[in-house]
């Protein structure tokens, strides 16, 4: 104890402290905040409390990231829109990699000067990198755009994105957590800056946002993301499955191995964001629309929508039949989602995300599904009138109940258990219809 007491760091700050007690700032003033945000790069800027009921559902994995949070400084850094809109994506994902890169470097300089003042602070990365050890369950930290909607930049578009009064969807979002509370905290804006142009519904190569404001995750995932993530896994399962060079150059084409490469030694490249490119909407972007409409299309869109590229889609899924019905011109390429759920609270999670509308045209019906052994889980899946909805416990009364051993269940989504030997050895057992069974999973092609 006495060689700890007499060590130089030690007792620099014991006497520090008996002479030098630094006074904790108990709120910070929202103006002057704000003025440093936009002093260290940020474009705009909003406070909202972390017990705001908007985040309530994020709440947790904040408070497990940072305990002391009080307050989330919520940001937006502006992109340069040409560069988005251009058919070539190397353009595109340059600006969209350097933008992220501008809108973490803010960050990390404001928590630096918060640090300085004696305010503790912590920046989630504005994109990646993230929890890859979660996935595929949530692998970010903060979800970026419910606070910046609560932080009153914006509000969600039907493409799902942030759009900002002024800037547009042409953004990179940010969020600093500190343990202080601040004067004022910011509130949504009063109206959607989305004019519903449905430009983005013309311009995504998948068909992912519908007219009616319905999202296909999948297809978005599965094209947009290629090479990212889940992509990534099913070309890596693709070169070990193949037998040879040759059979690997068969299935993936040169181009497709020298992109992959460059995502793997540059950063992962989007493959289309077209949605992005082709809003209109904000104060800053909408005079062109606005001035021409059949001109901005011409410029904008169509070299999009024209464009001859590799449309990646699981087979059959609503994108497949899309792609080839909207652009002949695209080429189809079918690959798996490469979405595994890890646990059975992952399969129903997913369940929502995974679904595809037009494949379950015409199907109304109720499950029951009972998970037992290493995970116990009821839940209830109603889809009806192309939608689904998935319940805790059992609700109603069921067309299929399904009981499956939960090990079973995960390794034949995986298709690594085959399901006719699982139910002759009652791993699996199903009351009610096969058809119905086989109807589910037509809802659900990964």
């Amino acid at each position: 104890m006495a060689k700890f007491d007499n060590h130089p760091t030690v007792r620099w700050w014991r006497e520090q402290s008996t002479t030098h007690q630094p006074t904790k700032t108990a709120t910070l003033n929202s103006d002057s905040l704000r003025t440093l945000c936009l002093e260290m790069g940020a474009d705009d800027v909003g406070f909202v409390e972390i017990n705001r009921p908007a985040i309530a559902d994020q709440q947790s994995d904040i408070l497990a990231a940072f305990p002391p949070t009080k307050t989330l400084i919520s940001f937006v850094c502006c992109m340069n829109r040409e560069n988005v809109r251009t058919p070539a994506r190397s353009i595109a994902n340059l600006e969209f990699h350097a933008n992220y890169d501008h809108a973490n470097e803010v960050a990390r300089n404001l928590v630096k000067a918060l640090e300085q003042i004696g305010v503790r602070a912590l920046n989630p990365s504005s994109a990646f990198p993230m929890e890859m050890e979660r996935f595929p369950g949530k692998v970010w930290v903060v979800s970026h755009k419910p606070v910046a909607v609560a932080a009153g930049l914006g509000h969600m578009g039907i493409h799902r994105n942030v759009i900002h009064p002024k800037f547009g969807n042409f953004i990179a979002l940010g969020t600093v957590l500190i343990d202080t509370e601040v004067t004022e905290y910011t509130r949504p804006i009063d109206y959607n800056p989305c004019i519903e142009c449905k430009l983005c519904v013309a311009a995504c190569p998948v068909g992912a946002i519908g007219t009616d404001g319905s999202f296909n995750f999948s297809a978005c995932y599965t094209h947009n993301y290629r090479e990212f993530m889940s992509g990534f896994t099913d070309w890596t399962e693709t070169i070990a499955q193949s037998k040879n060079a040759q059979d690997y150059r068969k299935k993936v084409s040169a181009s497709e191995s020298a992109s992959m490469w460059q995502s793997l030694s540059f950063k992962a490249n989007y493959k289309a964001a077209y949605c992005i490119a082709a809003c209109p909407a904000g104060e800053d972007v909408i005079a062109p629309f606005l001035s021409d409409r059949k001109a901005f299309i011409q410029e904008v869109v169509k070299p999009l929508q024209d464009k001859p590229e590799t449309i990646y889609v699981v087979p059959g899924s609503d994108a497949e039949s899309y792609v080839a019905r909207r652009f002949p011109h695209k080429t189809v390429k079918r690959v798996s989602s490469g979405i595994r759920p890890q646990s059975i609270q992952g399969f129903l999670f997913g369940l929502p995300l995974l679904f595809q509308r037009n494949q379950s045209e015409g199907l109304n019906a109720t499950y029951h599904f009972t998970f037992t052994g290493s995970e116990f889980r009821r839940a209830t899946v109603i889809i009806q009138d192309k939608t689904v909805q998935v319940q805790n416990d059992h609700l109603s009364n069921a067309n299929l109940s399904v009981t499956a051993d939960s090990e079973t269940w995960l390794g034949f989504l995986a298709k690594e258990q085959n399901l006719i030997w699982a139910l002759l050895r009652r791993k699996i057992r199903v009351r009610g219809s096969l058809k119905l069974l086989q109807a589910f999973g037509k809802c659900f092609p990964a």
